[in-house]
Parts: structure tokens; sequence; C-alpha cells
């Protein structure tokens, strides 16, 4: 069966590989664009509830347009929905990413210039030059040394999600500005070129190999529960934007699967490595 949440077919279209699926809806090739905004909700439907987030640059194919309301895939991870027809702009090849938790764009080379707009860790730009401290880019300026070359990863995905101690708990967000679970562990894979989808469940099931029971932890790990996912930072602890602490928070390990099971949202159901 396929998930809606990456099927890209709506009530009046489908993408041309699904018409076979969807015969009773017009198939389109889509066009590309990018995310213009900071950070933009990917809604369920118009004026719906938020699913996930996109970020600057972060590329989308358009399926529809239905009175201002744009119905995209999102390219990192194939997930569907619905976004502002105003939050996108035209395709183009990023040359950069924010590898820094966040950044800012100014309007001059000069950290003392007006700035733009605030940008999240992940978020995609283009060069166009470079200064000796400041890189022009789409956005504007931006410290050079909050940038990476596209292609440039991380190597620890623990590292990465430390970057967003302290980041508000949001359900649904992908931005240092508010992340849940299932966005923290993509952030951090994804840094790394470790292909993760969007939601726990889907991580779930796609993410490393699944360990037996009573298995040691081991720094990277992922642990499961129903609707939730960690990391696990070392034997004793993980790291993970939960609802308790309303943030991304370091918790000692065995505390946390009591106190998560204590609350009512049973025992962890998986603990997978990735490879």
């Amino acid at each position: 069966m396929n998930d809606s949440r990456r099927t890209a077919a709506n009530a009046r279209v489908c993408a041309a590989d699904l018409a076979a699926q969807f015969p009773d809806l017009k198939p389109v090739l889509g066009t590309t664009a990018r995310i213009a905004l900071p950070v933009v909700d990917l809604l369920r439907r118009p004026d719906g509830p938020r699913d996930r987030q996109l970020l600057c640059g972060e590329a989308v194919t358009v399926f529809d347009n239905i009175q201002g309301w744009a119905f995209v895939q999102a390219a990192k991870d194939a997930y569907v929905g619905y976004l502002p027809t105003d939050a996108l702009a035209p395709a183009q090849d990023a040359t950069h990413w924010v590898s820094a938790a966040a950044s800012h764009a100014y309007c001059e080379a000069d950290f003392k210039s007006r700035d733009r707009c605030g940008l999240s860790f992940g978020s995609l730009v283009r060069v166009t030059r470079n200064d000796p401290r400041f890189a022009a880019t789409d956005q504007g300026f931006i410290p050079r040394v909050h940038l990476s070359p596209i292609g440039q990863y991380e190597a620890d995905p623990i590292a990465i999600a430390e970057r967003f101690l302290g980041t508000p708990y949001l359900w649904g967000g992908n931005s240092r500005f508010g992340i849940d679970c299932s966005g923290l562990v993509q952030a951090a894979f994804l840094a790394c070129g470790i292909p993760c989808p969007g939601d726990s469940d889907q991580q779930e099931v796609e993410c490393g190999l699944r360990l037996p029971v009573d298995s040691p932890y081991q720094r990277g790990d992922l642990l499961f529960w129903k609707g939730h996912v960690a990391l696990v930072r070392d034997a004793e602890t993980l790291i993970h934007a939960n609802a308790y602490a309303m943030a991304v928070a370091i918790e000692p390990l065995q505390a946390a699967i009591f106190r998560i099971a204590e609350q009512g949202d049973g025992p962890v159901t998986a603990h997978k490595r990735p490879g």
C-alpha cells in the first residue's frame, strides 16, 4: 500500500508516473521550484495542520496550484503536502548549505549591517562571490564560517544533534527555530549523507539494522517508541527532541525508557543501528 505522505496525488492530479494507479486523476509531470522563505510549513491540506517543514533553498516538485496553495513533493524525502505559492521561487542549483546551528543573511558584508533573515541549519543557498569574511548569496551576505559546500558531509550524527540542544520542541518542526523527534534525526542523518525519511514510523522501518533485544547501546543507535525516536549518545545517555522537556535535550538513557513507559507511551519498539 502506498504511503500517502509520499504519494504525489491529490483529489485532482497525480504525478505522471503514477497514472496507472490513479486513472481518475489528471497525470502531470510537475515543475521544479525551491523554497524562498527561511522556513515554511508543509501542510496536510490547504490551511490544514502542519505535517513537516521545508527550509530555505530546498527543492520541491510542484504538481498542482489551488487558490494560492501549491501541492508539492519534497526532493529530500518525497514528502508531499501543501504550502503557499508565494513561498516558492524558481529552481536553482544551491552551492552551499548552512552548517552552523543557525545563521543570519545580512544586507552588506558587515555583521553590523541590517540582517535580512535568519537561516536554520540545513538551509541551502547559492554563493555568487566570496568576500574575506562573508559569502554573497541569493539570500544576502552570510558569514563564510557558517557555510559548507554542497556534498561536504559531516561524520557524526550525534555531533549534529548536539548543535540543536535547547531548540524548542515543535510538532512537525524541521529547523533550529523548532524541531520534533524525527526532524532531529533527519537533520542529523542528512547532514552526514545518510538518506532518512521524515517521520519516526518511516524511520523505524527504513533506517538501519534492527538489533536483538538487550543488545548493547552504541553511539549513533536509534531507539524507537510508538510515535517517538531518540538518538543514543553513549551507553548512558540519549539525545532527543521531546515534549517532556519541550526542547532538544540530553537525558539518561534508562531513565528516559522508564519515564516514557510510565507516562503511558509504552516500551521501546525497536533498537536500530544505521549502516
